[in-house]
C-alpha cells in the first residue's frame, strides 16, 4: 500500500512540474522575437534543430524495440514496459528542452537589445528552467508509474527498466549529439576563419547555422537525456539500495 500511495503521489507532483513547465514555456513564446531577420535566422535553426530530433529518435525507436523485446523475452515483461517508459520519458524531455531553448534563444537576443540585460536574463533563465522541470518531472512520473505497478519489495528489480531505458537514450543522444555539434563547429570554422578569412560567427557564412543547430541538440538535447539519467538512476539506485535492506 505504501508503494502504491508513494508512486501515485510522484506522479500527481510530476505533472504539476509538466504544466508549470509548459506554463513557463507559454510565457517565453509571449515575448518578442525581434525584427523579421532575428525571427527568420531562429526558425532556420529551430527547424534544424527540430529535424535532427526527429531523425535522431526514429531511429531510436528501432533500437528500443529490440532492447524491449529481448528483455521481455529474457528478464520479466514488467522490465520491458519499465524500459520503454523510461526511454519515452527521457525523449519527451529533450524535446521539451529542444522547442524552450530554441524560443527562448531569439527572445534572448532581442530583450538584450530593447528592454536591457535584466529582461534578457529573465527570459534565458526561464527557458533553462523549462528543461529542468520537464527532466525532473518526467523523472518522477516515470519512476512513479513504475513503482505504483511494479514497485512491492519482492519485485522492486523491474522498475530497473526505467533506468536502463533513460540511459540508453542518454548514451546516443549525448554521442549523437555531440558528434554533430563538433562537426558542424569545426566546419563553421575552416569555412569561414580559414578558407573566408572571415571572424567566427560571422553571418556570411551559411554554416554558422548549422553550429547553432549543434550547438542545440548537443547542449540541449543532449545535456537534458544526460541530466535525466543520472537523476532516475539515483532515484532507482536508492530505491533498490533499500528494498535490498
Amino acid at each position: 500500500m505504501m508503494g502504491i500511495e508513494t508512486g501515485l503521489l510522484s506522479i500527481i507532483i510530476g505533472a504539476i512540474g509538466i504544466i508549470f513547465a509548459i506554463v513557463l514555456l507559454m510565457w517565453i513564446k509571449s515575448k518578442p522575437t525581434g525584427t523579421e531577420l532575428m525571427k527568420e535566422i531562429s526558425d532556420v535553426i529551430h527547424d534544424g534543430a527540430m529535424v535532427f530530433l526527429k531523425r535522431e529518435y526514429t531511429i531510436l525507436l528501432g533500437f528500443i524495440v529490440v532492447v524491449s523485446g529481448m528483455l521481455f523475452l529474457y528478464t520479466t515483461p514488467e522490465t520491458a514496459y519499465s524500459f520503454i517508459g523510461g526511454a519515452f520519458c527521457s525523449m519527451l524531455a529533450g524535446f521539451i528542452g529542444m522547442k524552450a531553448a530554441t524560443a527562448a534563444n531569439v527572445r534572448t537576443t532581442a530583450a538584450a537589445k530593447d528592454e536591457g540585460e535584466a529582461s534578457a536574463l529573465s527570459i534565458a533563465f526561464t527557458g533553462g528552467a523549462v528543461m529542468g522541470m520537464s527532466v525532473t518531472s518526467l523523472g518522477l512520473i516515470g519512476v512513479g508509474t513504475a513503482f505504483y505497478f511494479f514497485g512491492d519489495a519482492v519485485n522492486s528489480s523491474n522498475i530497473s527498466g526505467v533506468a536502463m531505458g533513460a540511459s540508453t537514450i542518454a548514451l546516443f543522444a549525448r554521442v549523437g549529439g555531440g558528434i554533430f555539434t563538433k562537426a558542424a563547429d569545426v566546419g563553421a570554422d575552416l569555412v569561414g576563419k580559414v578558407e573566408a578569412g572571415i571572424p567566427e560567427d560571422d553571418p556570411r557564412n551559411p554554416a554558422v547555422i548549422a553550429d547553432n543547430v549543434g550547438d542545440n541538440v548537443g547542449d540541449t538535447a543532449g545535456m537534458g537525456a544526460d541530466l535525466f539519467e543520472s537523476y532516475v538512476g539515483s532515484v532507482i539506485a536508492t530505491i533498490a539500495i533499500a528494498a535490498t535492506a
